[in-house]
């Protein structure tokens, strides 16, 4: 493991290990700091977000911190939030949405950051390669996202909040009428300290 911090963030913000498979170039974009106390889990990011080096400034993450029930200040504040996606760098556009995250990012990455999180109270998974990482056992997203049930969880999956996925929350409509209440009130402990 990486021992200083600052060090492994220049790293991975310089990092072009499969520039050859972006279309864009790379970019990494992550938010990082050791005592955050939520985790955001996602997949990789989007074009916009590879435009402007910010995470989640998108639709997406309009609706995501929606219902997360956090502003956007909370949101940006990576001594609260940490977003480590399985793919610091956007893929490019495949025939039906965005490629997967680039297989060689999450593993040399993702492990030296994560073990720093002394703090994390919560982890909010979204979408399914991040799904596959933080819940295995969990055979579909309506199944992961089932999870929000057990109050003693410590992960939480969400559908991506891409609009892309309307049809699937219009099928849900539980998750915006249960779970959402209770995942904002999961969010809103973790940051107060558990």
């Amino acid at each position: 493991m990486k021992t200083d911090l600052s060090s492994l963030l220049a790293e991975i913000r310089a990092c072009s290990l499969c520039s050859e498979y972006l279309p864009h170039g790379p970019r990494p974009v992550l938010q990082f700091h050791p005592s955050a106390r939520l985790l955001i889990a996602s997949q990789a990011p989007g074009r916009k977000v590879h435009e402007t080096g910010i995470p989640f400034n998108d639709a997406s993450g309009k609706r995501l911190r929606d219902w997360l029930g956090i502003s956007d200040e909370t949101f940006y504040d990576p001594t609260q939030v940490a977003i480590v996606p399985m793919g610091f760098c956007y893929p490019g556009k495949g025939v039906s949405g965005d490629l997967p995250p680039r297989p060689e990012c999450a593993p040399q990455w993702r492990n030296a950051l994560l073990a720093r999180l002394k703090n994390l109270q919560l982890t909010v998974v979204i979408g399914r390669y991040a799904q596959a990482c933080h819940l295995p056992e969990a055979a579909s997203l309506t199944e992961a996202v089932a999870f929000w049930r057990d109050e003693s969880a410590t992960v939480i999956a969400l559908p991506h909040p891409s609009p892309r996925n309307n049809l699937w929350l219009k099928r849900n409509p539980w998750f915006e009428a249960q779970a959402v209440p209770l995942l904002r009130a999961r969010v809103r402990k973790a940051l107060d300290g558990g």
